[in-house]
Protein backbone atom coordinates (compact mmCIF):
# COMPACT_ATOMS: atom_id res chain seq x y z
CA UNK A 1 0.00 0.00 0.00
CA UNK A 2 1.19 3.42 -1.19
CA UNK A 3 0.76 5.88 1.65
CA UNK A 4 1.44 10.17 1.53
CA UNK A 5 0.97 13.49 2.88
CA UNK A 6 -1.22 15.82 0.43
CA UNK A 7 1.72 17.28 -1.07
CA UNK A 8 3.30 14.08 -1.85
CA UNK A 9 0.30 12.62 -3.55
CA UNK A 10 -0.08 16.15 -5.18
CA UNK A 11 3.01 15.08 -7.00
CA UNK A 12 1.15 12.23 -8.47
CA UNK A 13 -1.81 14.41 -9.35
CA UNK A 14 0.38 16.82 -11.19
CA UNK A 15 1.88 13.93 -13.33
CA UNK A 16 -1.70 12.53 -14.34
CA UNK A 17 -3.18 16.26 -15.08
CA UNK A 18 -0.39 17.49 -16.82
CA UNK A 19 -0.15 14.19 -19.50
CA UNK A 20 -3.97 14.75 -19.68
CA UNK A 21 -3.72 18.62 -20.22
CA UNK A 22 -0.89 18.31 -22.76
CA UNK A 23 0.16 21.52 -21.70
CA UNK A 24 1.69 23.70 -19.03
CA UNK A 25 0.06 27.02 -18.59
CA UNK A 26 1.82 30.10 -17.31
CA UNK A 27 1.00 32.12 -14.25
CA UNK A 28 0.92 35.54 -12.84
CA UNK A 29 1.58 37.04 -9.57
CA UNK A 30 -1.98 36.73 -8.44
CA UNK A 31 -1.64 32.61 -9.54
CA UNK A 32 -3.72 33.00 -12.27
CA UNK A 33 -3.04 31.91 -15.81
CA UNK A 34 -1.46 34.48 -18.76
CA UNK A 35 -3.93 34.47 -21.29
CA UNK A 36 -2.01 32.97 -24.55
CA UNK A 37 0.47 32.07 -23.07
CA UNK A 38 1.35 28.19 -23.27
CA UNK A 39 4.31 25.56 -23.08
CA UNK A 40 2.89 22.42 -25.38
CA UNK A 41 4.85 19.68 -23.35
CA UNK A 42 6.26 16.97 -25.73
CA UNK A 43 7.22 14.59 -22.56
CA UNK A 44 7.46 14.09 -19.01
CA UNK A 45 10.63 12.24 -17.59
CA UNK A 46 10.94 10.56 -14.30
CA UNK A 47 13.07 8.27 -12.85
CA UNK A 48 12.22 5.25 -10.05
CA UNK A 49 13.82 3.12 -8.18
CA UNK A 50 13.61 0.16 -11.39
CA UNK A 51 14.50 2.86 -14.14
CA UNK A 52 13.73 5.90 -16.04
CA UNK A 53 11.20 6.00 -17.80
CA UNK A 54 9.31 9.13 -20.82
CA UNK A 55 6.13 10.04 -20.86
CA UNK A 56 6.17 10.73 -24.63
CA UNK A 57 2.74 12.29 -25.38
CA UNK A 58 1.55 11.51 -28.98
CA UNK A 59 -2.29 10.46 -30.14
CA UNK A 60 -1.75 8.55 -26.68
CA UNK A 61 0.85 8.19 -24.19
CA UNK A 62 3.47 6.27 -25.36
CA UNK A 63 5.38 4.83 -21.94
CA UNK A 64 9.26 4.60 -23.18
CA UNK A 65 12.15 3.13 -20.91
CA UNK A 66 15.10 3.32 -22.93
CA UNK A 67 14.70 2.63 -26.56
CA UNK A 68 12.06 0.36 -25.74
CA UNK A 69 8.54 1.13 -25.73
CA UNK A 70 6.77 -0.09 -23.15
CA UNK A 71 2.72 0.58 -23.54
CA UNK A 72 0.44 2.86 -24.67
CA UNK A 73 -2.29 4.18 -22.35
CA UNK A 74 -5.36 6.76 -23.50
CA UNK A 75 -5.30 10.29 -22.59
CA UNK A 76 -8.69 9.95 -21.38
CA UNK A 77 -7.50 7.87 -18.76
CA UNK A 78 -4.92 10.15 -17.55
CA UNK A 79 -7.44 13.06 -17.13
CA UNK A 80 -10.25 10.45 -15.32
CA UNK A 81 -6.99 9.55 -13.06
CA UNK A 82 -6.09 13.28 -12.19
CA UNK A 83 -10.26 14.05 -11.43
CA UNK A 84 -10.69 11.18 -9.00
CA UNK A 85 -7.19 11.69 -7.37
CA UNK A 86 -7.76 15.49 -7.34
CA UNK A 87 -11.29 14.66 -5.26
CA UNK A 88 -9.51 12.15 -2.72
CA UNK A 89 -6.79 14.77 -1.86
CA UNK A 90 -9.59 17.21 -1.10
CA UNK A 91 -11.91 15.11 0.96
CA UNK A 92 -9.36 13.15 2.88
CA UNK A 93 -8.51 14.47 6.73
CA UNK A 94 -5.82 12.23 7.31
CA UNK A 95 -1.71 13.26 7.93
CA UNK A 96 -0.90 10.25 5.32
CA UNK A 97 -3.66 8.20 3.47
CA UNK A 98 -3.74 6.17 0.69
CA UNK A 99 -5.50 5.94 -2.22
CA UNK A 100 -6.10 2.24 -3.36
CA UNK A 101 -8.38 3.11 -6.31
CA UNK A 102 -4.74 4.61 -7.81
CA UNK A 103 -2.28 2.78 -7.01
CA UNK A 104 -2.84 -0.74 -9.76
CA UNK A 105 -3.31 2.46 -12.26
CA UNK A 106 0.13 3.57 -10.97
CA UNK A 107 1.89 0.46 -11.09
CA UNK A 108 0.74 -0.25 -14.72
CA UNK A 109 2.21 2.37 -15.82
CA UNK A 110 5.30 2.06 -13.88
CA UNK A 111 4.87 5.27 -11.46
CA UNK A 112 5.97 3.26 -8.28
CA UNK A 113 6.51 5.86 -5.57
CA UNK A 114 4.73 9.01 -5.13
CA UNK A 115 8.15 10.94 -5.48
CA UNK A 116 10.54 10.55 -8.08
CA UNK A 117 13.79 9.07 -7.41
CA UNK A 118 16.35 11.80 -8.58
CA UNK A 119 19.59 13.36 -7.50
CA UNK A 120 18.70 16.86 -8.48
CA UNK A 121 16.27 19.02 -6.23
CA UNK A 122 13.81 19.07 -8.91
CA UNK A 123 9.96 17.07 -8.49
CA UNK A 124 9.14 16.72 -12.15
CA UNK A 125 10.89 17.05 -15.67
CA UNK A 126 9.31 18.16 -18.36
CA UNK A 127 10.27 18.54 -21.96
CA UNK A 128 8.06 21.29 -23.59
CA UNK A 129 8.07 23.07 -27.05
CA UNK A 130 8.86 26.49 -26.46
CA UNK A 131 7.14 28.24 -29.62
CA UNK A 132 8.89 31.51 -29.50
CA UNK A 133 12.37 29.98 -30.13
CA UNK A 134 11.05 26.59 -32.01
CA UNK A 135 12.95 24.46 -29.38
CA UNK A 136 12.52 21.50 -27.25
CA UNK A 137 14.10 22.72 -23.41
CA UNK A 138 14.05 20.20 -20.75
CA UNK A 139 12.82 22.25 -17.63
CA UNK A 140 12.76 20.76 -13.87
CA UNK A 141 10.46 21.89 -11.23
CA UNK A 142 9.50 22.04 -7.77
CA UNK A 143 6.42 21.00 -6.93
CA UNK A 144 4.31 23.46 -4.66
CA UNK A 145 0.72 22.37 -4.20
CA UNK A 146 -1.79 24.77 -2.24
CA UNK A 147 -4.34 21.13 -1.63
CA UNK A 148 -1.95 20.92 1.58
CA UNK A 149 -0.68 22.74 4.18
CA UNK A 150 1.72 25.68 2.78
CA UNK A 151 4.95 24.81 2.70
CA UNK A 152 8.33 26.78 3.25
CA UNK A 153 10.76 28.19 0.62
CA UNK A 154 13.52 28.95 3.37
CA UNK A 155 13.43 26.33 6.27
CA UNK A 156 14.30 27.63 9.71
CA UNK A 157 17.68 26.48 11.62
CA UNK A 158 20.56 28.20 13.31
CA UNK A 159 22.18 28.61 9.77
CA UNK A 160 19.23 31.45 9.79
CA UNK A 161 19.55 33.08 12.93
CA UNK A 162 20.27 36.89 12.91
CA UNK A 163 22.87 38.41 15.71
CA UNK A 164 21.59 41.30 17.33
CA UNK A 165 23.26 43.25 20.04
CA UNK A 166 21.97 45.05 22.51
CA UNK A 167 22.39 49.16 23.32
CA UNK A 168 21.90 51.13 25.88
CA UNK A 169 19.88 48.97 28.37
CA UNK A 170 21.59 48.41 31.94
CA UNK A 171 19.66 45.12 32.83
CA UNK A 172 20.25 43.47 35.96
CA UNK A 173 20.35 39.50 36.20
CA UNK A 174 16.91 39.58 37.22
CA UNK A 175 15.38 41.53 34.65
CA UNK A 176 17.28 39.47 32.27
CA UNK A 177 15.53 36.62 33.79
CA UNK A 178 12.19 38.03 34.04
CA UNK A 179 12.59 39.26 30.60
CA UNK A 180 13.19 35.69 29.13
CA UNK A 181 10.34 33.77 31.06
CA UNK A 182 7.91 36.39 29.14
CA UNK A 183 5.83 33.06 27.71
CA UNK A 184 2.86 34.54 25.77
CA UNK A 185 1.67 33.86 22.34
CA UNK A 186 3.81 36.66 21.45
CA UNK A 187 6.37 36.14 23.62
CA UNK A 188 9.19 37.58 21.11
CA UNK A 189 7.38 40.04 20.05
CA UNK A 190 6.84 41.09 23.70
CA UNK A 191 10.50 40.63 25.09
CA UNK A 192 11.38 43.20 22.37
CA UNK A 193 9.50 45.63 23.63
CA UNK A 194 10.25 45.19 27.43
CA UNK A 195 13.99 45.87 26.23
CA UNK A 196 13.35 48.92 24.22
CA UNK A 197 11.29 49.89 27.36
CA UNK A 198 14.59 49.96 29.38
CA UNK A 199 16.24 52.03 26.98
CA UNK A 200 17.80 49.14 24.80
CA UNK A 201 18.37 49.45 20.80
CA UNK A 202 19.02 46.72 18.39
CA UNK A 203 22.21 46.64 16.39
CA UNK A 204 23.03 43.51 13.97
CA UNK A 205 25.98 42.68 14.18
CA UNK A 206 26.06 39.10 11.88
CA UNK A 207 24.27 36.05 11.16
CA UNK A 208 25.03 33.37 13.61
CA UNK A 209 27.14 30.88 9.90
CA UNK A 210 29.17 32.93 8.04
CA UNK A 211 28.36 30.75 5.14
CA UNK A 212 24.84 32.28 5.54
CA UNK A 213 26.31 35.67 5.03
CA UNK A 214 28.74 35.15 2.31
CA UNK A 215 25.77 33.59 0.39
CA UNK A 216 23.77 36.66 0.82
CA UNK A 217 26.45 38.92 -0.04
CA UNK A 218 27.24 36.78 -3.37
CA UNK A 219 23.59 37.76 -4.18
CA UNK A 220 24.01 41.07 -2.94
CA UNK A 221 26.60 42.60 -0.91
CA UNK A 222 23.65 44.44 1.53
CA UNK A 223 21.61 41.74 2.15
CA UNK A 224 22.54 41.02 5.30
CA UNK A 225 21.93 44.15 6.70
CA UNK A 226 18.29 44.19 4.90
CA UNK A 227 17.10 41.13 5.92
CA UNK A 228 18.35 41.76 9.56
CA UNK A 229 15.94 45.06 9.43
CA UNK A 230 13.20 42.73 7.84
CA UNK A 231 13.98 40.25 10.52
CA UNK A 232 13.35 42.47 13.13
CA UNK A 233 10.66 43.82 11.60
CA UNK A 234 8.60 40.92 11.58
CA UNK A 235 8.93 40.29 15.20
CA UNK A 236 8.24 43.55 16.47
CA UNK A 237 4.97 44.95 14.48
CA UNK A 238 2.11 43.35 12.90
CA UNK A 239 3.63 42.62 9.90
CA UNK A 240 4.27 38.91 8.03
CA UNK A 241 4.07 39.34 4.52
CA UNK A 242 7.05 40.03 2.55
CA UNK A 243 5.22 42.86 0.29
CA UNK A 244 4.52 44.95 3.65
CA UNK A 245 7.91 43.88 5.57
CA UNK A 246 9.99 45.38 2.08
CA UNK A 247 7.87 48.27 1.38
CA UNK A 248 8.32 49.14 5.74
CA UNK A 249 11.94 48.88 5.37
CA UNK A 250 11.62 50.98 2.05
CA UNK A 251 9.77 53.70 3.99
CA UNK A 252 12.43 53.56 6.61
CA UNK A 253 15.27 53.28 3.85
CA UNK A 254 17.62 52.15 6.60
CA UNK A 255 21.09 51.99 4.10
CA UNK A 256 19.68 55.71 2.89
CA UNK A 257 19.82 54.64 -0.90
CA UNK A 258 19.01 57.89 -2.84
CA UNK A 259 14.71 57.00 -3.15
CA UNK A 260 14.00 60.48 -4.93
CA UNK A 261 14.11 58.86 -8.43
CA UNK A 262 11.78 55.78 -6.70
CA UNK A 263 14.05 53.35 -7.47
CA UNK A 264 13.00 50.55 -5.85
CA UNK A 265 16.09 49.01 -4.43
CA UNK A 266 14.72 46.78 -1.15
CA UNK A 267 12.06 45.19 -3.18
CA UNK A 268 14.76 44.19 -6.17
CA UNK A 269 17.24 43.16 -4.19
CA UNK A 270 14.77 40.62 -2.23
CA UNK A 271 13.47 39.42 -5.12
CA UNK A 272 16.82 38.53 -6.51
CA UNK A 273 17.00 37.04 -2.77
CA UNK A 274 14.27 34.86 -2.65
CA UNK A 275 14.75 33.65 -6.36
CA UNK A 276 18.39 32.28 -5.24
CA UNK A 277 16.53 30.58 -2.53
CA UNK A 278 13.79 28.95 -4.96
CA UNK A 279 16.46 27.94 -7.36
CA UNK A 280 18.97 26.24 -5.33
CA UNK A 281 20.92 28.58 -2.05
CA UNK A 282 20.38 26.98 1.03
CA UNK A 283 21.71 28.48 4.24
CA UNK A 284 23.98 26.07 5.25
CA UNK A 285 26.14 25.18 2.00
CA UNK A 286 28.50 27.57 -0.18
CA UNK A 287 26.10 29.08 -2.80
CA UNK A 288 28.05 29.31 -6.13
CA UNK A 289 25.26 30.89 -7.84
CA UNK A 290 24.49 28.14 -10.38
CA UNK A 291 20.82 27.02 -10.49
CA UNK A 292 19.90 23.52 -9.65
CA UNK A 293 17.87 21.69 -12.56
CA UNK A 294 15.52 23.08 -10.68
CA UNK A 295 13.93 25.84 -12.83
CA UNK A 296 11.04 27.13 -11.38
CA UNK A 297 7.86 26.03 -9.88
CA UNK A 298 4.49 24.25 -10.92
CA UNK A 299 1.69 25.26 -8.22
CA UNK A 300 -1.68 22.85 -7.51
CA UNK A 301 -3.99 25.30 -6.91
CA UNK A 302 -7.11 24.69 -4.76
CA UNK A 303 -9.16 23.88 -8.22
CA UNK A 304 -6.77 21.56 -9.02
CA UNK A 305 -5.37 23.59 -12.06
CA UNK A 306 -1.43 23.74 -12.25
CA UNK A 307 0.52 27.14 -13.51
CA UNK A 308 4.01 27.27 -14.26
CA UNK A 309 6.80 29.83 -12.77
CA UNK A 310 10.09 29.36 -14.77
CA UNK A 311 12.85 31.37 -14.95
CA UNK A 312 11.94 32.08 -18.57
CA UNK A 313 9.31 34.25 -17.21
CA UNK A 314 11.59 36.02 -14.84
CA UNK A 315 9.57 39.16 -14.07
CA UNK A 316 6.61 36.67 -13.33
CA UNK A 317 8.35 34.05 -11.19
CA UNK A 318 10.02 36.86 -9.17
CA UNK A 319 6.32 38.61 -8.59
CA UNK A 320 5.04 35.28 -7.69
CA UNK A 321 7.28 35.14 -5.40
CA UNK A 322 7.37 38.03 -3.65
CA UNK A 323 3.43 38.25 -3.59
CA UNK A 324 3.32 34.79 -1.87
CA UNK A 325 5.41 34.28 0.95
CA UNK A 326 5.68 35.49 4.26
CA UNK A 327 8.17 34.99 7.87
CA UNK A 328 6.58 32.67 9.46
CA UNK A 329 7.83 31.59 13.56
CA UNK A 330 9.95 28.69 14.30
CA UNK A 331 10.75 27.13 17.64
CA UNK A 332 12.65 29.21 19.39
CA UNK A 333 13.78 26.47 21.95
CA UNK A 334 14.62 24.12 18.90
CA UNK A 335 16.85 26.89 16.80
CA UNK A 336 17.91 29.13 20.27
CA UNK A 337 16.43 32.51 19.43
CA UNK A 338 14.56 35.12 21.45
CA UNK A 339 16.41 35.03 24.68
CA UNK A 340 18.99 37.61 25.41
CA UNK A 341 21.81 36.10 26.26
CA UNK A 342 25.68 37.46 27.42
CA UNK A 343 28.76 37.18 25.90
CA UNK A 344 32.08 39.20 26.74
CA UNK A 345 29.73 41.04 29.12
CA UNK A 346 27.46 42.47 26.27
CA UNK A 347 24.17 41.62 25.80
CA UNK A 348 22.92 40.10 22.70
CA UNK A 349 19.50 38.49 21.29
CA UNK A 350 19.03 36.47 17.94
CA UNK A 351 15.96 36.63 15.90
CA UNK A 352 15.38 33.52 13.14
CA UNK A 353 14.43 33.63 9.66
CA UNK A 354 11.86 31.30 7.75
CA UNK A 355 10.09 32.14 5.10
CA UNK A 356 6.68 30.21 4.20
CA UNK A 357 4.15 30.41 1.12
CA UNK A 358 1.04 32.18 2.00
CA UNK A 359 -0.76 28.78 0.63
Amino acid sequence: MITGNKGEWSEVYALFKLLGDKQLFLGNKDIEKLEGLVYPIIKILRTENNGKFDYSIQGEIILVSGDEEVLKIHISDFKDKALFLLNAIKQNKERTFSVPEIEEFMQSINCISLKASSYAKTDITIVVHDQRTNQQPTLGFSIKSQLGSPSTLLNAGKTTNFIYKIVGANLTENEIEKINSIASRSKIMDRIVQIQKNGGQFDFIKTERQIFSNNLVLIDSLLPEILSQIVFDFYSSEFSHLTDLVNKTADQNPLNFDIENEHKFYEYKIKRFLTDVALGMMPSQVWTGKYDATGGYLIVKEDGDILCYHIYNRNEFEDYLLNNTKLDTASSSRHRFGEIYKKNRELYFNLNLQIRFTK
